[in-house]
This record gives C-alpha cells, structure tokens and sequence, in this order.
C-alpha cells in the first residue's frame, strides 16, 4: 500500500465512503487488507463502520469484528492513519452476546461514552473522525444524547458527530439543543438510498433501515450538513442476476429507471454501479460501497470520472 498522499482533509465534494460492515465475518481479514489497500491506494480516504458490526453473522454474537480488522490493519500500514478518515457508530451493539435486540446497546450518556471508548480501543486509534448515532433511541431524552455527543467532540474523542437512521425532525430539533447547550452539533446524516426505490409507502425488510427523503434532503441543503447513503448499491442487484432486487422494488418505475440506467451506462462507457454512484454525486451524496476483492473498489472509484450532466438526471427523473 502506497502511503504517500497528503494527509486527510474535510473535502467538498461528495466521495465513495468504503463500506466495512462485513470484515472479519463475511470478508477475511485478508480479504480486507487488500480491499483496504486498494482504496487508499485509489485515493480513497473515509471508511465506514460501527460498533455492532456484524453480530448477526459473528459467531460470538457481539459486534467489533469490523473495528478488530480495521485496527489491525492500521497497526500494519504505518502511516495509514495520516491519510484515512474513520467513521464509527454507537448504538445497536449487544450487550449480551446473541440477545439482539433485547440487550441493544442505547444512547445514554454512559453507553454513548463506553461505546466509544470500546472502539478507539478495538481501532487501536485515539479519536475518530466522525461519530454516528446508529439509530434513534426515544427510551432516553434527547438533551442527554446530545450533551453526550457533544462531550466526546469537546474532549476530541470525535471529530465530527452525525446522526444514522433518524427522521428529519429529531435532527432538527437535536441541532437546537445543542445551540442551547452549547455543544457540537450533528452535522452529517447516514439514510438508505440508491436509485431506484421500493413502492410508496411500503416498508423494506431490513430492520433499521430508514430510507432517505426529500425531507432529509431539504434538511441537509438548508443547513450545510453531509449526507452519506447506504445500500447505495443494492448489494449488487444492478449488475448481478443472481441477486435480483427486493420484492419492494418490483413496479414498472423500476424497470423503467433501470432501462434509462443501461442506455446511460453504455452511451457513457461506464459500468452499472458507476452510474449509479455518480448519479448519488452529482446530488452531494456520499455514497458507501462495501466490497469483498479489490477490483470492486476500483471500479466504484472510477466512478468518480464519471460525467452526468442535467439531461441524464432528467431521463432518470422522468423514468420514475
């Protein structure tokens, strides 16, 4: 791995996020070594992960797998951490191994706190750049979430702190306590979003998952935050038969949108999923992509050479 770009600045313009969900389950340790090299060396710099990831698919039924790999990794590439921005989250992560979501961990003050100190230590780091609450927690007041928060940016335990799978409104009026505290405020929003959507007002099978809205983003461009999108890809379902999309998706927008994805792609010499990413961009989304071998990386990275200009977005547009 080449560590020789300049260290990791807060850009502007929107960028493909790599996705850690499934390292050290699904993906093998060196699996995403290589997945790892290949973005830094493509001149990536966010990755993404959590706390909680993946217990579902861990054997030891806890989350910090992901964390576990990306720490050794650091540990194994001096100088990575100069050029490498880490994105983590709390909340969701079982207390109790395989008692989910009984034993979900919450947003107290003290669980925010312990969360976070358990993945500076999984991440072998000591602070991260960005810290995510996972998903709502409506058991505890929202002030206290927010002073917690706004406590770990103020000792520099998080550089940034954002707010994942949380209605527009609960930002909002998370961002005015923190003016009234006094503390940091979130400035980033993590939602599901690609380009095609399920059927209005069906609700998709993944558990948490709360998709992006014109709400979010009126949001987000009326207050300067980030957005970042998950599932961006839809695990692969726009370039791979074996993996068709969820029944949610199936109405004729989709095969419409999808239609107008495949002339665009060819017309544009691009892939599929660099479509689809560069359509996420050119909105200011940050869109994140998992992948278990390197060349999957690469490829989403080209993305970023990839030019939509108005009228392709009105032919997707006009498609739904």
């Amino acid at each position: 791995m080449n560590t020789t770009h300049p260290t990791a600045r807060p850009s502007t313009q929107p960028q493909v996020v790599l996705g850690t969900m499934d390292f050290g389950t699904r993906v093998s340790r060196e699996q995403a070594f290589a997945v790892l090299d290949a973005f830094i060396d493509g001149g990536g710099v966010w990755l993404d992960t959590a706390n909680c990831y993946s217990f579902w698919t861990d054997p030891r039924g806890i989350g910090g797998a992901s964390e576990e790999v990306i720490g050794a990794w650091l540990r194994a590439r001096p100088g990575a951490r100069d050029v490498v921005r880490i994105a983590t989250k709390v909340r969701q992560n079982p207390l109790v191994p395989h008692s989910w979501p009984d034993s979900a961990e919450g947003l107290s003050a003290r669980a925010v706190q312990t969360g976070a100190e358990q993945s500076l230590l999984r991440l072998g780091v000591d602070h991260v750049d960005l810290l995510w609450a996972h998903a709502e927690d409506r058991a505890v007041p929202l002030e206290e979430t927010v002073g917690a928060f706004g406590e770990l940016v103020a000792k520099g335990v998080a550089l940034r702190v954002g707010a994942a799978n949380h209605a527009a409104w609960r930002v909002a009026r998370a961002r005015s306590l923190a003016r009234e505290q006094g503390v940091e405020p979130w400035t980033a929003l993590q939602l599901r979003h690609s380009l095609v959507q399920p059927r209005p007002l069906t609700p998709v099978a993944e558990a948490g998952h709360r998709m992006l809205t014109t709400e979010d983003l009126d949001l987000a461009r009326s207050e300067g935050l980030g957005v970042w999108s998950y599932s961006s890809l839809m695990w692969g379902s726009y370039v791979r038969p074996d993996k068709p999309l969820p029944r949610t998706y199936d109405h004729p927008g989709t095969e419409r949108v999808l239609a107008v994805l495949g002339d665009i792609a060819g017309e544009l010499s691009a892939t599929r999923n660099q479509v689809v990413l560069a359509w996420l961009m050119r909105q200011g989304i940050d869109p994140i992509v998992g992948a278990s071998r390197a060349e999957q990386i690469e490829e989403a990275l080209a993305a970023r050479r990839v030019r939509l200009d108005d009228e392709h977005l009105a032919r997707f547009a006009g498609a739904r």
